[in-house]
């Protein structure tokens, strides 16, 4: 450990710092120091985690000692008054002590941060992180229900009737030295400890945080006021830190907006029918030998159906017009006068939702019987009516006005096909669709700063350009700073082609995507330069079609089976459990001395491009295919582009519309190339496939310290002899890597890991474009139950016991077998879901592993798909499966 006294601090840190580390420190405790908001930008590689981390408990240390000292002056009466006050809450908000809230994208990367936490001298202090019931509750049957709103109305419940053990248990156990004593307390220890003590994960990182001088939480959850609310999070007088915040944008924007079907209000009317006709028949339901609370009468039904029945009117009798991209869309206060029209306005507004929380708890906990029902609609109805009346003031309605779009469409018919495996039995009739969009990231950033914070402190590898962003969050920053990077030119190789072996343009636009002769050139400069570079490749394509149409295409032609020959080839899958496979063979076949290296192709804004970390061996080389721009007619682009002008015109340090949507592409690459080059002896080539990258403006939106080492080739020749000539020159000069058996970001395959029937069902990972869905994050703590039923609920009325149905597995198909069907041949493919089918009927593994050796005899990069079927296979047969997935590496 080395001491290193910066403004004043004096700020241990496990090594001595580099010069870039300290002059980062400098800033984050100027920040602390001068409460100053600020916006810091060091790239990956670079220590800033833990130059983050060892600067803020520094301060926060001696901020402590000095209220500690402030302590000893006040009375022993008027102490004991503070901790009066307090009650449950602690006295650390009284006496001015900060809590520092650190908040990341994902629940992984907080597990991250919490390990480098552990790796320094300040692991003496309290930390705790903030997680969901589905990570961290205990109780099976919560931990059975499919839906997070239900598993949070399910808890309340039994929390209220006091019915639930783990949480009677932990006021007692909040004492426990075995629980006092922690200091650094991750997800997965707490859940132990409440395995192991029988009592719950969930509350008890509640009263942990009352205490702690770090609390980890996603930022989500931090800018959701509702949910900051429901886990008591106070901001007053705290410092937040915001990591990774590079999504920072697009988090606060979701955040505030939202997005409700026609066919889910007429749910909505549907689910108070089932509950209206439940109090007329005088059915009494039982939930754990206590009657499950009715809080409303049958005449505030009547009134709430008619406000649903009322605002599906207004939402229908709305004229679509089909002339314009962006179609049907109004401003953000149109928004209120299709609520007035329901009959829902300020005066009233908290007795309605009162009433929907009441009817879905109701619905939530008493779901047996012939009038089954989830509330999922009126859980919907009540998330919008909380984002569009966060607030009654006429502040905030002048801002809904200028911030937010109401955008209505009518939803595609989606064709009935009969024999399509991908496709349900049934076709979905057409649906209007309400969009609720916000489009200014300042509108979520302001409720934060609203709450009184002592400063914030935004960082990621990947910010600039500085002034747009600072201008859109509406943040008033005093302290900025953009880091170098760590390594030298010579361990850094960045080549920008734009013409392939053959002299054929490199460009993947619109119009030249699906061009054969541009397909087969790119290919051709992929298979080609793998020969030259050692170890890992990752390539990263715009989008997942983009991604397949090129797989078509090379396997078509033979390139595909070429470079699979020099490095067997990865490829990207969306669901999580095969991800987790996918990587750990990635990394096997990189630890092999035999083979000479792997390839592993995703896309950008994907899994593989953010949050993990392929240092050294793991990828040598990064290619990036094309610019992965938002989709251009998307209407919420236009609107948002069309914001911005409006926002640029007035004040110019708002980016324009066209600017803004360049630099989406630009920042979805920076993530993408900051997988590699992971610290100061890590070296590795950057491959820009694409000629759009020689204009001026695109490498300006390049991260600084990438644009110095750019050199644009002429032709493909040159570009050989200089990866060559680099490659053989790094090898020599820098220390010689250790490999790495498994990247410690991946998660486990058996995290979602369930036992008997193959049941692809439950995948949470959504088929859209990763451009428009968060959905696609890894999360090493997501636990699923165990199999079995669910405890019965008792009711007064007939009981019908659960009948266990098998269905067909199309029914049940998942994300699994998509991504299977998109790297097998449709004849290999067909021959794959029968040998699963087959097993799924007789569980004869004998045969279904003479299946997979007929299958993937000579597939061996396709191999990783038999180590995903694990889960599936029946508990006493998984040993012997485990050694056959062995033995076919």
């Amino acid at each position: 450990m080395t001491s290193t006294t910066i403004r004043g601090i004096p700020v241990t840190f496990p090594f001595p710092p580099y010069d870039i580390q300290v002059n980062y420190m400098e800033k984050v405790l100027e920040c602390l120091q001068e409460r100053q908001n600020g916006v810091l930008e060091s790239p990956t590689g670079t220590g800033k985690t833990l130059s983050l981390l060892c600067a803020s408990l520094a301060w926060l240390e001696m901020k402590k000692a000095q209220i500690q000292a402030q302590r000893h002056t006040l009375s022993e009466d008027f102490l004991k008054e503070l901790n009066i006050i307090s009650g449950e809450n602690s006295t650390r908000g009284l006496l001015g002590t900060p809590t520092i809230i650190y908040a990341s994208r994902t629940h992984t990367q907080l597990s991250q941060a919490m390990q480098e936490l552990k790796r320094t001298c300040y692991n003496h202090m309290k930390a705790c992180v903030i997680g969901s019931r589905e990570q961290m509750c205990v109780h099976q049957e919560v931990l059975n229900e499919k839906s997070n709103a239900l598993k949070v109305h399910l808890c309340r419940l039994k929390v209220r009737e006091r019915s639930c053990m783990y949480y009677n248990k932990v006021e007692k156990k909040k004492l426990d030295p075995e629980i006092t004593q922690l200091s650094v307390v991750d997800i997965e220890d707490l859940v132990k400890l409440g395995q192991n003590h029988k009592f719950c994960p969930y509350y008890m990182a509640k009263e942990l945080k009352q205490s702690a001088d770090i609390v980890f939480t996603p930022y989500n959850y931090l800018l959701d006021p509702k949910t900051r609310k429901a886990l008591g999070l106070e901001l007053a007088n705290n410092v937040v830190i915001l990591d990774e915040g590079h999504n920072i944008e697009k988090v606060c924007e979701e955040s505030a907006s939202i997005q409700i079907k026609s066919t889910d209000i007429t749910l909505c009317i549907d689910e108070v029918t089932a509950v209206m006709k439940a109090l007329s028949e005088d059915v009494v339901i039982d939930f754990n030998d206590k009657e499950v609370p009715k809080d409303f009468t049958a005449e505030e039904l009547c009134v709430l159906k008619e406000m649903l029945l009322n605002f599906e009117k207004a939402l229908d009798e709305i004229a679509l017009t089909s002339t314009n991209a962006e179609g049907t869309y109004f401003e953000g206060n149109y928004i209120f006068g299709m609520f007035e029209k329901a009959g829902i306005n300020d005066r009233n507004l908290h007795q309605v939702q009162n009433l929907l929380e009441k009817i879905v708890q109701f619905l939530a906990t008493a779901n047996d019987g012939p009038f089954a029902r989830k509330g999922a609609g009126l859980q919907l109805f009540s998330d919008l009516l909380a984002i569009a009346y966060a607030s009654l003031t006429p502040q905030f309605k002048e801002k809904i006005q200028k911030c937010y779009k109401v955008h209505i469409a009518m939803e595609e018919n989606r064709k009935k096909v009969s024999d399509d495996w991908l496709t349900k039995a049934t076709s979905k009739s057409k649906c209007r669709v309400l969009s609720y969009w916000c489009f200014s990231p300042g509108f979520g950033m302001n409720m934060l700063m609203d709450q009184g914070v002592h400063c914030v402190i935004l960082t990621s590898g990947t910010l600039a350009p500085l002034k747009p962003l600072i201008s859109e969050l509406e943040l008033n920053v005093g302290v900025r700073i953009e880091n170098p990077h760590i390594v030298t030119g010579e361990q850094v190789c960045v080549k920008i082609l734009t013409k392939g072996p053959d002299n054929e343009p490199l460009n993947c636009n619109y119009q030249n995507r699906s061009n054969p002769n541009y397909l087969r050139s790119l290919g051709q400069v992929i298979m080609n330069l793998i020969r030259f570079i050692p170890h890992g490749v990752l390539i990263f394509f715009p989008s997942y079609p983009i991604m397949q149409t090129c797989q078509q295409a090379w396997q078509e032609s033979g390139i595909w089976n070429t470079i699979n020959q020099t490095k067997p080839i990865f490829v990207e899958p969306r669901d999580k459990p095969t991800f987790a496979v996918a990587m750990n063979e990635y990394y096997t076949k990189i630890n092999d001395p035999s083979i000479r290296g792997a390839v592993f192709m995703g896309v950008c804004r994907g899994k593989v491009s953010e949050g993990l970390d392929f240092a050294d061996v793991n990828g040598r080389a990064v290619f990036i295919v094309g610019l992965p721009y938002p989709p251009l007619k998307d209407p919420k682009i236009i609107l948002k582009k069309r914001y911005l002008d409006v926002c640029n015109a007035k004040d110019k340090e708002y980016l324009r519309g066209d600017d803004w949507y360049s630099l989406e592409a630009t920042r979805a690459i920076n993530q993408a190339i900051g997988r590699v080059i992971r610290h100061k002896n890590d070296y590795g080539a950057i491959i820009l496939l694409d000629s759009r990258f020689t204009n001026p403006r695109v490498q300006s939106n390049l991260s600084l310290w990438l644009r110095k080492h750019i050199k644009i080739m002429q032709n493909f020749g040159s570009t050989v002899k200089d990866l060559r000539v680099f490659f053989q020159n790094a090898e020599t000069k820098m220390p010689r890597s250790v490999l790495k058996a498994k990247d410690e970001n991946i998660p486990s395959s058996s995290c979602n890991q369930r036992s008997g029937n193959f049941d692809f069902s439950t995948s949470s990972i959504s088929l859209g474009s990763p451009s428009t869905s968060d959905a696609n994050l890894v999360n090493i703590h997501k636990r699923k139950s165990n199999s079995g039923a669910s405890l019965a609920k008792k009711q007064k009325i007939t009981m019908v016991a659960n009948k266990s149905t098998t269905l067909p597995l199309e029914a049940a198909i998942s994300e699994f077998i998509v991504m299977a069907k998109k790297v097998l041949s449709n004849e290999v493919f067909a021959e794959f879901l029968k040998a699963m089918t087959d097993y799924r009927n007789n569980y004869d593994l004998g045969e279904l592993k003479e299946s997979l050796n007929r299958i993937f005899l000579t597939r061996h990069s396709q191999r990783y798909l038999i180590r995903a079927i694990e889960p599936y296979i029946k508990n006493e047969q998984k040993s012997e499966f485990i050694e056959y997935c062995d033995s076919m590496r």
